[in-house]
């Protein structure tokens, strides 16, 4: 997505080798309007898939993930980093290690918002490794609901997480693909 390539081009910093930070529009300040763009987006990429859900982890899939579920016309659900007060006792629930935190977070999904046999569409806000994905795809599979697939805001295709994906044979689709950066600057994949 030519567009979201170049907000990053614009507004990205490079962090190291393998850290992109985008806060100035996806992950602390959001830019509504480009979600709802990525959001029409996904929705397009997935229609033909007649969703009943878009699940995604808090915090940072959130936005794209509501305005996807928006336009799919279906509800969004994600999934908490900490259990509260108000959380039932009856949620699913997988381990997934931060790549950008490096921590490991429990996500949890209360079993009311998740059905067996729900078509499922997965959405996060980068793939590196691919652990927030697989988290998610655990949470899909111990609700018996169905996965349709999973789309990627930003995809670092130099880290092993669509390698895993496409192993597990999941239907991905990333809006902008990173091959490397390369003295500070974003190279992006063909």
């Amino acid at each position: 997505m030519k567009l979201l390539e170049e907000r990053i081009q614009q507004d990205g910093r490079v962090l190291g080798d393998d850290v992109l930070k985008v806060d100035n529009f996806l992950n602390h300040q959001v830019d509504p309007q480009l979600m709802a763009q990525l959001g029409h987006e996904f929705a397009e990429l997935f229609r033909a898939e007649k969703i009943d859900k878009v699940l995604t982890v808090e915090s940072s899939g959130i936005a794209p993930a509501v305005f996807a579920a928006l336009d799919l016309d279906v509800p969004m659900v994600f999934a908490r980093k900490k259990k509260s007060l108000t959380l039932s006792a009856d949620n699913y629930t997988a381990d997934v290690f931060s790549f950008t935190k490096q921590e490991t977070n429990h996500i949890i999904v209360d079993k009311r918002f998740l059905n067996a046999g729900e078509r499922v569409l997965l959405i996060d806000d980068f793939l590196a490794n691919g652990q927030a994905v697989q988290g998610m795809m655990e949470i899909v599979e111990a609700a018996d609901a169905e996965l349709v697939g999973a789309g990627i805001v930003i995809e670092k295709t130099f880290q092993k997480g669509r390698a895993l994906l496409d192993e597990a044979g999941i239907h991905v689709e990333s809006l902008a693909r990173i091959a490397a950066f390369e003295d500070g600057q974003v190279v992006f994949a063909d």
